[in-house]
């Protein structure tokens, strides 16, 4: 089978995000051919290189979306191809401006995929409309747009700046259209198009499945339009002004409606994720959910030998952040060392982002603030309970050694995807106590205990319930590996995309103009029913009237 890979910003990049995921599974498709169409995020990523690849994979396409206004030999169209792109372009973004309801009104959806795929026609026939996005006209149809009935009262209030911001969003957004990516000797030799995500990496194979019917696979262990929402909540209230981010909202809403609508399977990577593609109108019937491959041989060790564990010894790993919530977890513990005074905070890891150093020294000076220097005696030199740590130094040499060191494995955040420290202490065997957020309740599964965020009391009524009861720790660690190790490995992760592609395929129409460089048809070219030697009747035999013998 003849796949093509879309990503963004990711695979197979060195630096790039889900890379690991997305190598695994092409390594472990190893009898399928894989094409990698890539959208890159920087000059610095493209740099740095692609990681090895597996002989599946035949070719690598990249196109960047790190250009500026004046890259990427945009077309100037001529006076028709102006109309055709004005009436496209108006119906796109009136879609946007359209009032819905959330995005999913039948109407308003198929407004905006006619406009979409008719500036995709545009594309192919007379060249990309980079150049056309970035016009005046294209800041005129907004305006008009906005300004229409029944536009929202955000979008009415917006000022040319905010006009001029949207359309250069829309233009980087849209730049999938201008690529050529679309003809009988890239995508649309493909027998499968697998999209890594939703948004602009998506695009590519909408496009490919409206111009040659290629089917669309679309896997998304973070969802596209939550991150967009989450980016500009995270960017504050005066990152944008409020028309900027209504109408950017609506165009990731519509397109994200669009492409749950046409893909073939959704594979959200959790329950979080598989409701978000409902509320924008996909069909359950079409989701499937595939939990992300994980690989649990460097924790085997730990998980097999839970002596390792130190008594008393509460132990949290991960990037050091403000949605880690490290202040409830310290404040948690200072209830812990009131009911018992042996117990021991390990912090393993290093900060991130912009506000990670920050962050990270004010966890120092409040841990240092709540818990003194403590010494046994008089002669003997004082320590804190609570350590910062780092993966690779004397202490925690490995991430297994980490978790293998502590008697309780906690995760205290209030914001959180797919929680992958969660699923390590799962392979270690190690007792888990965590708060409600992301897909934390779906991992667990009733093999550790679960508490409200920003609560340090209930946090540490479960971490002192835990450190008090061994017996019921080894219960939970040995239940909580079992169910990683049947659930979040790599082997699962890649046997469940192997029968989706196959299920896909299956389904799809035949199509018998496809063929190598040898000439010879591809794999799944024409049903198995083709090559038997025999005449087939036009109408099957179980559909022949029947005629009962006389008597």
């Amino acid at each position: 089978m003849r796949t093509g890979l879309l990503t963004e910003g990711g695979y197979p990049y060195v630096s790039g995000d889900a890379g690991l995921w997305c190598d695994r599974l092409v390594r472990g498709l190893g009898r399928h051919e894989f094409d990698l169409y890539v959208l890159s995020r920087s000059r610095r990523q493209e740099e740095q290189g692609l990681l090895p690849l597996p002989p599946q994979v035949a070719r690598v396409r990249t196109a960047p979306l790190w250009t500026g206004e004046g890259d990427g030999g945009a077309v100037a169209y001529g006076r028709r191809a102006r109309r055709r792109f004005t009436e496209h372009y108006g119906e796109l973004v009136g879609a946007v401006c359209a009032t819905a309801d959330g995005g999913a009104s039948g109407a308003v959806a198929d407004r905006f995929a006619n406009a979409l795929y008719g500036l995709a026609e545009l594309a192919r026939e007379q060249g990309g409309p980079g150049a056309a996005l970035r016009s005046d006209i294209a800041v005129r149809t907004l305006e008009r747009a906005c300004h229409a009935p029944g536009a929202p009262r955000t979008a009415r209030e917006a000022r040319v700046a905010d006009l001029l911001t949207v359309t250069g969003h829309l233009e980087r957004a849209l730049r999938p259209l201008s690529l050529d990516w679309y003809g009988d000797d890239a995508l649309g030799a493909a027998d499968l198009c697998h999209a890594t995500s939703g948004g602009p990496a998506a695009l590519p194979g909408l496009l490919a499945r409206h111009f040659h019917g290629v089917p669309l696979l679309v896997t998304e262990y973070g969802v596209h339009l939550r991150s967009h929402y989450l980016e500009y909540l995270e960017r504050g209230p005066d990152a944008a002004a409020p028309a900027v981010r209504a109408l950017l909202a609506a165009f990731h809403g519509r397109l994200a409606t669009e492409i749950y609508r046409r893909a073939e399977i959704l594979t959200p990577g959790n329950a979080h994720a598989r409701r978000w593609q409902e509320r924008c109108g996909a069909d359950r019937a079409r989701i499937r959910t595939v939990y992300p491959g994980m690989a649990a041989d460097g924790f085997t060790e730990a998980g097999e030998s839970p002596d390792r564990a130190e008594p008393d010894t509460l132990v949290w790993v991960g990037r050091v952040e403000p949605a880690k919530d490290l202040i409830s977890l310290l404040h948690a513990f200072a209830e812990v060392r009131r009911e018992d005074p042996g117990a021991r905070l390990r912090i393993v890891g290093g900060p991130s982002g912009p506000d990670g150093p920050a962050y990270l020294g004010h966890c120092r000076a409040l841990a240092a603030q709540l818990f003194p220097d403590e010494a046994e005696g008089a002669h003997a030199v004082g320590s804190n309970p609570v350590s910062f740590e780092e993966i690779g130094g004397p202490e925690a040499p490995t991430l297994p050694d980490a978790y293998a060191s502590g008697a309780v494995v906690v995760l205290s955040s209030v914001v959180e995807g797919f929680p992958t420290g969660l699923i390590e202490a799962m392979f270690c065997g190690r007792a888990t106590v965590s708060t409600d957020v992301g897909a934390v309740v779906e991992v667990i599964g009733g093999t550790g205990l679960v508490v409200p965020p920003r609560n340090p009391r209930a946090l540490a009524d479960a971490c002192v319930a835990l450190l008090r009861d061994p017996e019921r720790r080894a219960r939970l660690g040995a239940a909580a590996r079992a169910r990683a190790l049947e659930l979040f490995t790599v082997e699962q992760n890649v046997a469940a995309f192997h029968g989706i592609y196959l299920e896909i395929v299956s389904h799809c129409p035949v199509r018998r103009d496809l063929v190598d460089a040898s000439g010879a048809p591809l794999p799944f070219a024409a049903p198995a029913e083709s090559h038997v030697p025999a005449r087939w009747p036009a109408t099957p035999t179980w559909a022949l009237p029947t005629t009962e013998p006389a008597r």
